[in-house]
């Protein structure tokens, strides 16, 4: 696994350990993480709207959706804050800007360069293989 996946694993190892096991809850878990990891991700003062439109999702009353905040999505906030403090001092993310196409620089033209300038395509390789230029040395 890499490093960004098993960081992640971290980052949810507490909603995974209250699971019975099942890939069911695994599954819920690990999509609650990910759901209180992009909340973290998200500027401050965006996060009670964002909050507000996941609720009807969540399919909970207000008093639940309140006792799921204080006891699995604060936590989880604070959780991202320990454990990436540099992500939440990046600030907001500005998109990025499409570079029309006329705008784009043509590339740089390449220059081959042969290992052993002015030897033929066809002619024996001068390294010594015995093999043809183009088939050893020469691609």
């Amino acid at each position: 696994m890499g490093a960004i996946a098993e960081a992640i694993m971290k980052y949810a190892q507490p909603l995974i350990d209250k699971t019975d096991g099942s890939t069911e809850r695994l599954q819920h878990a690990l999509s609650i993480s990910q759901f209180c990891w992009n909340l973290a991700m998200t500027p401050e003062e965006r996060q009670d709207e964002f909050l507000a439109k996941m609720q009807p999702i969540f399919k909970m009353d207000d008093d639940e959706f309140e006792a799921f905040k204080r006891t699995v999505v604060t936590p989880m906030l604070k959780r991202h804050q320990e454990m990436f403090p540099e992500m939440n001092r990046l600030g907001p993310m500005t998109p990025a800007r499409i570079v029309p196409r006329d705008e784009i620089p043509p590339p740089a033209p390449r220059r081959l360069v042969k290992k052993y300038a002015g030897t033929g395509r066809n002619s024996l390789c001068p390294c010594g293989s015995g093999k043809k230029y183009k088939l050893c040395c020469g691609r």
